[in-house]
């Protein structure tokens, strides 16, 4: 979504990046291209004049202009403010301990996707070992609540319809529902409409008050651009919402509104869904998504990812790497932790300069090139998937015949695997070896985008 706004930020600072001093004037010029930028992603007029008069007179200091690296320190305070622009730190689910159960009402207007943020919150709290119950009180929309009870079965989690006519009530009886099931979490879906109306605002006001929920949540839709504002505004005022979750964050709008609804509100952003799937609902850092707009990827959150998904096989796995050495078993486990992680598109959008390297390719990448590896793997026998050195040009030919592939394909993957195995030797003699080998294990993951000082890594 952001990835012509990243570009475009990065371009200015690339202008700067070539001047060994900065002037006022070089900072007039980049302040401009920033505020054009902003205007052109969308972003509220309000909200882009503070947010570049605040960059403005930081980059003016003595500190910026007499500095050996006035552009790093220009990108740094961007990075700041934009970070202060998303809200500065994470904002998760505030529940109450010895409540039970906790109710979570979502609000938002139709389309907006707020039955499948729902679902997918559900999907969230249940994988954190918590028992939802969602409650359909969108009477208005046909088949809303079939939509939610399919969507709920998928994932197990149950779904109260009451009367199916009254609103308020089957909210009320919900929470009883929860009680009576042993479900710990109430997550209330409630109608919308395609503009607000004093109808809807009025019921979600009713409900709100017959249920007391700890946490109202607002879905917005991140393609409706600065037009979000009016919106969250009127919702702010008689609902009183305390955080938004971003639907559609993985589209291709310009993302101004997702820019501009923490500093017009002062509701901070909770959650951002990055996916149809129901386990595309992720907690929303400020910081990684600044980091991410500036072309500085979210190398952080791949490995989260990759932890989360980590059990002892795995670790016993990466252990034997290090010291037997990468085969094509390895390299077909990684390409199923790939799809695990939401595919190469969502991969490479979280690494340095991902974004714009999205934008050269077309925007999305193929996941079918991970299915044609796989049947490459799946044709060798199980001593040329352990030795693939092996693999001489008659095998070559067979593995192609068998995976439907050409031989040329054969051979890539053969030399992809060559510089993994390459690259893992050096991880192995890196755990070795003396001081040297591990500063030069340093410098290949910190290549990497990994700062490798930090602990985490073994040496």
């Amino acid at each position: 979504m952001f990835s012509s706004l990243s570009d475009r930020l990065n371009d200015t600072f690339d202008k700067l990046k070539g001047k060994g001093r900065l002037t006022e004037d070089d900072i007039n010029v980049a302040m401009r291209e920033i505020r054009m930028a902003l205007l052109e992603a969308d972003v509220n007029f309000k909200v882009v004049k503070g947010f570049v008069a605040d960059c403005k007179e930081k980059c003016l200091t003595s500190e910026v202009m007499d500095s050996l690296t006035p552009a790093q320190n220009v990108v740094r305070i961007v990075l700041d403010e934009l970070t202060e622009l998303l809200g500065s730190t994470e904002s998760g689910l505030t529940l109450i301990p010895n409540r039970t159960p906790n109710v979570i009402m979502l609000v938002g207007l139709q389309g907006s996707g707020k039955t499948t943020a729902a679902v997918k919150l559900a999907y969230l709290l249940k994988r954190q070992g918590r028992s939802p119950l969602l409650a359909a009180c969108d009477t208005y929309r046909p088949a809303a609540a079939d939509q939610l009870e399919t969507l709920g079965g998928e994932i197990g989690v149950p779904v109260f319809r009451g009367d199916g006519a009254h609103p308020v009530e089957i909210a009320r009886d919900s929470i009883h529902e929860a009680v009576d099931r042993l479900r710990d979490i109430v997550i209330v879906d409630t109608a919308g409409r395609l503009q607000v109306d004093e109808a809807m605002m009025q019921e979600a006001a009713d409900i709100k008050r017959a249920i007391k929920p700890d946490q109202v949540l607002m879905v917005v839709d991140a393609m409706t651009g600065q037009d979000i504002v009016n919106v969250v505004q009127a919702f702010a005022e008689r609902v009183d919402f305390d955080g938004v979750i971003m639907s559609k964050l993985d589209g291709d709008a310009r993302g101004g509104g997702a820019l501009s609804v923490r500093e017009v509100t002062g509701k901070p952003i909770k959650f951002v869904s990055m996916g149809e799937k129901p386990d595309s609902l992720e907690t929303f850092h400020p910081d990684r998504m600044a980091k991410r707009i500036l072309g500085m990827g979210d190398v952080v959150g791949i490995i989260e990812q990759a932890q989360q998904m980590a059990d002892e096989e795995q670790v016993e796995a990466a252990e034997r790497m290090l010291r037997e050495g990468f085969t094509m078993d390895d390299m077909l486990d990684q390409m199923r932790q790939i799809r695990k992680m939401g595919g190469l598109t969502k991969l490479i959008g979280m690494i340095p300069n991902g974004e714009r390297m999205l934008a050269q390719s077309g925007g999305a990448l193929d996941d079918s090139q991970l299915t044609r590896i796989e049947a490459i793997i799946h044709s060798m026998t199980k001593d040329e998937r352990s030795r693939p050195k092996t693999i001489n040009g008659q095998r070559r030919k067979r593995i192609a015949a068998g995976s439907g592939r050409s031989v040329q394909e054969v051979n890539a993957l053969l030399k992809q695997w060559g510089e993994m195995n390459k690259m893992m030797g050096k991880m192995r003699a890196a755990t070795k070896g003396g001081k040297n080998e591990r500063r030069q294990m340093r410098q290949m993951m910190q290549s990497l985008g990994i700062d490798g000082k930090g602990g985490g890594l073994p040496f």
